[in-house]
């Protein structure tokens, strides 16, 4: 019988938006592992208990589903007029796979209130009462987020009435601004299109709007590929037919938006892009049992993460979903009811969320200012990880 001793690293469990992640200072990590590389991802996929073949992740602090299979490494910044660098990876379930393509747009919500909490953010620029605005600069896109954190007496203010649809308990409200989500020099519609007929061998022509904005993002029209638009995820999750006509589709957008050159690939990058798909306006009841009126929202919008049919939305796709609503032509502004739009309010599986975007147009390319939501986070536990030593 072999036996090692465990080593203990210093963490913190948080929710964010509709995620939870354990969120670690790039400090605390054991030396080999501060720095990328194989040590790093197999450090992470032991804490959050990856790859586990049975899917559950009970050997580890992840919840067996895409939303709560989540790390998050924090540093104080280098960079200039930022606070903090933040750093996302997305854990697969049943492979040794931890994806570093993209950000997770919940969790940063979080990611404020840890840097404050953790005093990576100086302490003269957090007020005693008020607002702390928290200068993030995402590394995985190299992107600046803001983060308005609510403070009471010097400390991160947690609890509150804001109510956000896939979360059970109302918290503080932290806005958060996703700034130049889109870079002038970076194209944001990678084909040059707002519309384009994605062609997917043995499975079909979809017309798609294939974008970049908060996260790549795959956009379709919910009837023609046979849904309503108004699904929740056991109409999707259990059926292995769909869930693999979905992969393949977004492998193919993946070559049309130039993120891999072959198909092979795709299996590598399970972050992104994402797949979406939308319909128009429509009465539907939430997972919750809630009933939504057609009235209450523009369109309604399902997304797929880490290959299945996430219970709210994605933070980043929400993004996608703002810019994309506000450019018109797109099929999520079409659905929306076409023109141009500062904010869109979406139903999803959970229920609904509002999304701003500033879009403007300049020389016949479309560039995005901004997008602005809300989302809240709150500490659920924070002490030590433990794993085996000889994990990384």
């Amino acid at each position: 019988m072999s036996s090692v001793p465990q080593v203990k690293i210093p963490a913190t469990y948080i929710r964010g938006g509709t995620s939870k992640g354990v969120f670690f200072n790039l400090t605390d990590l054991p030396e080999r592992c501060q720095v990328a590389g194989q040590a790093r991802d197999n450090m992470l996929l032991r804490v959050i208990g990856s790859p586990d073949p049975y899917g559950k992740q009970t050997d580890g602090m992840g919840g067996a589903t895409s939303s709560t299979s989540k790390t998050v490494i924090l540093a104080k910044s280098d960079q200039v007029d930022h606070d903090v660098d933040y750093l996302f990876g997305q854990v697969a379930i049943d492979k040794a796979f931890v994806d570093w393509s993209g950000n997770c747009g919940n969790l940063t919500a979080a990611v404020g209130s840890f840097a404050i909490m953790s005093g990576l953010v100086s302490p003269e620029r957090v007020p005693k009462n008020g607002v702390c605005t928290v200068r993030i600069w995402q590394k995985n896109i190299s992107k600046t987020i803001i983060a308005k954190v609510p403070i009471i007496n010097g400390e991160v203010q947690e609890t509150g009435d804001f109510e956000l649809d896939g979360v059970t308990f109302p918290a503080a409200e932290v806005p958060v601004e996703f700034l130049a989500p889109v870079d002038p020099s970076e194209a944001m519609f990678p084909t040059g299109n707002v519309i384009d007929q994605l062609d997917v061998p043995d499975v079909g022509t979809f017309t798609a709007s294939l974008i970049t904005a908060g996260i790549p993002t795959i956009f379709l029209n919910a009837d023609e590929i046979g849904y309503t638009g108004t699904e929740l995820q056991e109409a999707i999750n259990n059926d292995e037919v769909a869930l693999a006509r979905f992969e393949a589709i977004r492998a193919y957008g993946a070559i049309k938006m130039g993120l891999i050159n072959d198909i092979a690939e795709a299996k590598d990058r399970q972050h992104t892009p994402k797949i979406a798909f939308v319909a128009k306006a429509q009465d539907y009841t939430t997972s919750s049992a809630k009933q939504v009126s057609a009235t209450e929202i523009d369109l309604h919008v399902r997304a797929l993460s880490m290959g299945k049919l996430h219970h709210a939305m994605m933070g980043t796709a929400a993004v996608a979903i703002g810019t994309a609503g506000a450019i018109p032509g797109t099929v999520v502004n079409l659905a929306a009811g076409g023109g141009k739009r500062e904010s869109v309010v979406f139903g999803h599986p959970s229920g609904t969320l509002k999304v701003g975007a500033e879009a403007i147009e300049i020389d016949g390319q479309w560039q995005v200012t901004k997008a602005i939501m809300s989302r809240s986070a709150r500490v659920l536990m924070e002490g030590w990880v433990r794993i085996p030593s000889d994990s990384f």
